[in-house]
């Protein structure tokens, strides 16, 4: 009885609400304003002499979140004279007009007769008892004549997202969604996905604060929250401590066009013509809203990173404890002779830069020559320790050889050449020549990462403070935030180059102390056997390697199309150095020097950067940059084949065209030099196809275009050097073998996942996403994090082959090791 009496009371009480409201607002023009029910159609005409008035009452109980939607309809197309609708709240006004336009791409306009807006909801109270609330919906028009309108309100009973739990609905331009979601007790983080089996029309996702009013409309939705464009799939990830309240909206906007998702403008709406849209852009879609990682995820993630390349350095404590064992056992039992066959030798019996004794290959014999000179002679060596890491020595003073310029000529075009005829300059001043890779690269690191760090923390704030995810081209189905960092996972999976870097500068620096105490004991073995020791290019490629590992991880705080080259410059290098450091091997003498190598790599970046501009649909770019592609390969393959000595000028296309007609079309004998014939060639026919896949395709990723080029000839040439390793009879350790098959295997999982695309900026922000994939690792790390652990492996892996190969010729005399 209780029960009955408090709901007649509160019964008596609305409509007395009711009739005040209905007695106040009968002041206005055009009739007496009418009490509204909740699920009941009201038709009507308003003009400019009559205008109606509905006023809806509820009750809300303690604590619960009431929202109410209101649609509304009209036939008149008239834009001269729209129905204006307006809503009026407790705290609140909200207003618009039918036909409700909407403005698309150079000004088009879109026209919609059906509206529905859902209002903004009153804070719950912390009252004991339920409350009253009360609605007034105008409908008002200017027209001078009657124009037909439908109204219709409704409470929402499924306004509140639950976690967990899947909820679909439907939206159009004129008839936005959003709901309320609060966050559990135990959770800190969420994330909202969102998904639609059609991919237009272009959608957009908000989260915004529990304010009002709410921006859900097309031209107003950016400017609240954090949104993000969408076709068939979306992800934000949002954090409690972003929201004091510890809840918020999730807004969906439908565009008025598919132009920001990458879609086209009808080809029946062009031009300036108005357009009547009802229900022809409705799109279905399905919201989830998921717990996040925890923070132990963070640690463990973390820890697993670290440990798992910090076991690299104890492999490598390993190997050089096992090999410092096996060295001390080989010199007691006095094992330690060279592989001539010729017994321990000792300064008394030099090498000679000659070739062997009764060889047929025309070498020349030093004693005709005014060149000639022991390379081992005591009065020839710089005293012992006097080799420094000082760079002040000027390029010119390095080419210190004392033959003429035409005994270079005579010696570096024989038809077989051995490592004495090129290792004949003095080896403390070549080593300083390869030192300066190293100073040089420390100086382009610094002046090429602090600007770079500057710009993507200027990325990272724009994001966080304008709330649009689509300036960066994140996987968002696996980006953990950590501080203002979107995507932590993407940043933190780099520590791998930085690390095996570190690394392998320290291999490099243990193996430089070892070669450095056995010249001070004047060991014949490193002065006269094997091959010539120098560092300076092992220590840019560390140095490379790490700086690899910061740009990655630059570049991943915000990538997007207009930073990547942040990701590749140092690859380039990488890549240039390597192949600088295999050619250096068997040609210590010529080899490019720091600056022109350099200078060679800022040319390829500014290639990169005006591709970016230029190279999407340019067809006058494509042409001169193949152009000077072909050209290029044709002038350092002449350079190649005559080991240096083909002087590249003006009329070098002059002479190359006369050595080609004498030797291919007057006469057409066999090249003099058929290993290198073979390999410039092959590589001349790769880089000629990169040429016109480039000229004809004219990829987007220009990046990725030039670093694939690189790789290639990289590739090609490491085959090349270990194939005629092999066919010279020379060997390949234990090491060196184990770090071909590491490197080979490590490589084809890296790239298994690199090529799995988990976004890409060649596409709109929201055609990235429909690419997103969840994390598959501990779940915090990504594909392409997992190709960041695989690549920084497979690249110390690479660099450790480098360094090992040819570690079997170093008891093996130097007028023996063929140039190839």
């Amino acid at each position: 009885m209780a029960r009955v009496a408090v709901a007649a009371v509160r019964g008596a009480l609305l409509s007395a609400l009711l009739w005040a409201a209905a007695t106040a607002a009968g002041a206005g023009p055009g009739g007496s304003p009418a009490p509204g029910a909740f699920g009941r159609v009201y038709r009507g005409a308003v003009n400019i002499s009559a205008e109606r008035v509905y006023a809806f009452a509820y009750s809300r109980e303690p604590g619960q979140v009431d929202a109410v939607r209101v649609y509304v309809n009209s036939s008149s197309e008239n834009l001269q004279y729209p129905v204006l609708f307006v809503v009026r709240q407790q705290k609140g006004v909200l207003s618009w007009q039918v036909p409700l336009i909407f403005r698309g791409l150079y000004q088009r306009t879109y026209n919609y007769q059906e509206v529905s807006r859902t209002l903004c909801p009153s804070e719950p109270t912390p009252e004991t008892g339920p409350s009253d609330q009360i609605i007034f919906v105008d409908v008002a028009s200017m027209a001078p004549f009657n124009i037909a309108y439908e109204l219709l309100v409704t409470r929402l009973e499924n306004f509140q997202l639950e976690t967990n739990k899947v909820f679909n609905f439907t939206a159009s331009p004129s008839q936005p969604q959003y709901f309320l979601y609060k966050f559990p007790q135990d959770v800190d983080s969420v994330i909202i996905k969102v998904v639609s089996d059609a991919v237009y029309p272009c959608s957009v996702v908000s989260v915004q604060d529990i304010v009002c009013p709410v921006y859900d409309l097309d031209h107003n939705v950016e400017f609240n929250g954090v949104y993000q464009s969408m076709t068939k799939q979306a992800a934000i990830t949002v954090q409690r401590k972003d929201f004091p309240g510890e809840q918020f909206f999730v807004v969906f906007v439908i565009k008025p066009e598919d132009y920001a998702c990458g879609g086209s403008v009808p080809s029946s709406i062009h031009g300036n013509v108005n357009r009547t849209w009802n229900l022809q852009r409705t799109k279905n879609l399905q919201v989830k809203i998921v717990p996040s990682i925890k923070k132990s995820v963070y640690v463990q993630a973390m820890f697993f990173s670290f440990l798992s390349f910090l076991s690299f350095y104890l492999g490598s404590v390993v190997v050089a404890f096992v090999h410092y064992i096996r060295v001390q056992r080989k010199a007691s039992a006095g094992r330690l002779s060279p592989e001539d066959g010729s017994g321990i030798m000792t300064t008394s019996h030099p090498i000679t830069a000659s070739t062997p004794e009764g060889s047929s290959y025309g070498a020349i014999d030093e004693s005709s020559s005014s060149g000639g000179h022991q390379l081992s002679s005591p009065e020839l060596k710089p005293p012992a320790g006097y080799d420094t890491d000082s760079s002040v020595e000027e390029e010119s003073d390095f080419d210190t050889m004392p033959e003429i310029e035409s005994d270079k000529n005579v010696i570096r075009t024989k038809v077989f050449l051995y490592l004495s005829d090129l290792s004949r300059k003095d080896r403390r001043i070549v080593s300083k020549k390869y030192k300066i890779y190293f100073w040089n690269i420390i100086t382009i690191a610094v002046f090429y990462a602090l600007p770079v760090i500057q710009l993507v923390i200027t990325y990272q704030t724009v994001v966080n403070v304008t709330g649009n995810q689509d300036i960066c081209y994140y996987n968002f189905l696996c980006a953990h935030p950590l501080g203002v960092l979107s995507a932590f996972n993407n940043i933190l999976s780099n520590v791998g180059h930085m690390l095996l870097g570190f690394l392998f500068l320290l291999i490099v620096l243990r193996r430089n102390i070892l070669h450095r105490r056995a010249m001070e004991m004047k060991d014949i073995y490193t002065l006269d056997y094997g091959i010539p020791k120098h560092f300076g290019l092992f220590y840019a490629m560390g140095i490379a390697l790490m700086m690899e590992g910061v740009l990655s991880a630059c570049y991943h705080v915000c990538p997007n199309y207009s930073n990547f080259q942040f990701d590749t410059s140092f690859m380039y290098m990488i890549a240039g150095l390597c192949m600088l450091k295999l050619y250096q091997t068997r040609h210590p003498d010529i080899n490019a020097s720091a600056y022109s190598a350099y200078a060679s790599f800022a040319v390829v970046i500014c290639l990169a950067v005006l591709g970016v501009v230029f190279g999407k649909n340019d067809m006058w770019f494509w042409v001169i940059f193949s152009l000077i592609h072909v050209l290029a390969s044709l002038a350092l393959s002449t350079q190649i084949y005559y080991m240096g000595r083909f002087k590249i000028d003006v009329g070098i296309f002059r002479r190359a065209a006369m050595v080609l007609y004498t030797d291919c079309i007057q006469q057409c004998s066999r090249p003099m030099y058929m290993d290198r014939m073979v390999l410039l060639v092959v590589g001349n026919l790769v880089n000629w196809s990169f040429a016109i896949f480039g000229l004809v395709y004219r990829p987007r990723d220009f990046a990725s275009y030039i670093l694939g080029i690189f790789i290639c000839n990289l590739l090609l040439y490491l085959a090349f050097y270990i194939i005629m390793k092999l066919r010279s009879s020379e060997k390949l350790l234990p090491i060196p073998l184990f770090c071909i098959v590491a490197t080979a295997v490590v490589w084809a999982a890296a790239l298994y996942f690199f090529f799995q695309n988990l976004s890409s900026w060649e596409e709109t922000p929201a055609e990235s996403r429909e690419k997103n994939r969840p994390c598959i690792l501990l779940g915090f790390f990504d594909d392409h994090d997992v190709w960041h652990f695989l690549s920084a492996a497979a690249l110390f892996f690479s660099f450790l082959v480098l360094l090992t190969l040819d570690d079997d010729l170093d008891k093996v005399r130097r007028d023996k090791i063929p140039v190839f």
